[in-house]
């Protein structure tokens, strides 16, 4: 049987407080009790990845502040950058991508297979779906208590 030290060696893989299996690049700031599901990035190489408390991430998520497209395509000189921030008890679906110049207010739900690039600030107990996104604005507020 294999165990969990013997994936971490043959992957070549960091251990994190989350599972091996979660891929955690740089140096973001995670809050407590923040669960990360298998196979999610973290990319925080050069920017800043702020992830509130009591947050939920499902599998298969990407949080990358890191754009190379441009640059790959002969179109920039270098990768674009920039920051994410999460708030504190947020959920996001799996496969959802999330980019550079974003900040996901507290309370926000982000449905499965969102894509947010360039969103801006999105306030609190925001519904936030599709690609690309459609952000309902306050939509959880009257829930709150």
């Amino acid at each position: 049987m294999i165990n969990r030290k013997d994936i971490i060696k043959a992957l070549d893989l960091k251990e994190n407080p989350y599972h091996p299996l979660v891929f955690i690049l740089g140096e973001p700031e995670i809050g407590e009790n923040t669960y990360i599901g298998l196979f999610s990035e973290i990319n925080a190489n050069h920017v800043k990845v702020k992830i509130g408390k009591n947050c939920d991430i499902a599998s298969f998520v990407s949080i990358n502040g890191a754009d190379s497209h441009k640059l790959t395509v002969g179109l920039k000189s270098e990768i674009e950058r920039g920051d994410i921030t999460i708030g504190d008890n947020v959920f996001i679906g799996s496969h959802s991508f999330i980019g550079r110049n974003t900040h996901i207010g507290a309370h926000s739900v982000v449905g499965a297979g969102t894509v947010l690039i360039n969103a801006g600030v999105i306030p609190p107990y925001s519904l936030i779906t599709g690609n690309p996104c459609k952000i309902k604005e306050r939509y959880y507020e009257k829930y709150s208590s």
